[in-house]
């Protein structure tokens, strides 16, 4: 090999390699299927959590569906998800936010159920909804401003808040501002970590909410 080095200098040494040796194949939508998988291995974690309700009381599933959601997050790190595909009407999957789940949970006291529950985003226009539906004409809402803060982060403040039912509104105070990171984002879903340490998965509604 030497010899080669020296007496062959335009022409490089190439080192034999084993017949039996395993060379790795890099490929371009290796990324990309990563996400995929992982994605796919978080949605059938919260499929059977009622929006996570039953996650509440099960502290091994819960960390095993934040695992996943840190495993997306990680393969997001450099994703920009503050763009144009943030706005949308998301609707909601799974959470830890035990006020919403409190809501979803003892809607029945109040002879009603709940619905759909949704994130309504306008980024060009700055503004966010948080939505709970009681089908068939009631609504919990609180409107919110947002800034885009960098590539992941949106910080928000709320404004107002109203429950409307058929014939009825009680318009609520404001109340509590904060930031949010989505973490994950594509044309499907959405995963979100905010101040508080909660997590959020959402999709998006085959339906755009509007007051």
């Amino acid at each position: 090999m030497a010899a080669c080095l020296f007496l062959l200098p335009t022409i490089p040494c190439k080192p034999r390699i084993p017949t039996n040796s395993y060379i790795p194949k890099i490929a371009c939508s290796s990324l990309a299927t990563q996400s995929k998988l992982a994605k796919q291995d978080l949605l059938n974690l919260i499929s059977d959590q009622d929006r996570g309700l039953k996650t509440q009381t099960n502290s091994t599933k819960r960390a095993s569906i934040v695992k996943a959601v840190d495993a997306l997050a990680v393969l997001g790190t450099d994703t920009v998800t503050t763009g144009s595909l943030l706005s949308a009407t998301w609707r909601l999957l799974w959470t830890t936010e035990k006020e919403q789940l409190f809501i979803i949970e003892k809607a029945y006291l109040f002879g009603t159920q709940a619905g759909d529950v949704l994130q309504v985003i306008d980024a060009e226009k700055k503004v966010l909804n948080n939505v709970i539906t009681f089908p068939p004409h009631g609504v919990f809402y609180v409107r919110s401003n947002i800034e885009i803060a960098s590539k992941q982060r949106v910080n928000f403040r709320f404004t107002s808040a109203v429950l409307r039912g058929e014939n009825w509104e009680i318009p609520l105070p404001p109340f509590g501002q904060g930031w949010f990171d989505t973490v994950y984002l594509d044309d499907e879903i959405r995963v979100v970590k905010d101040i508080r340490g909660d997590y959020l998965v959402v999709d998006r509604a085959p339906y755009n909410w509007k007051e």
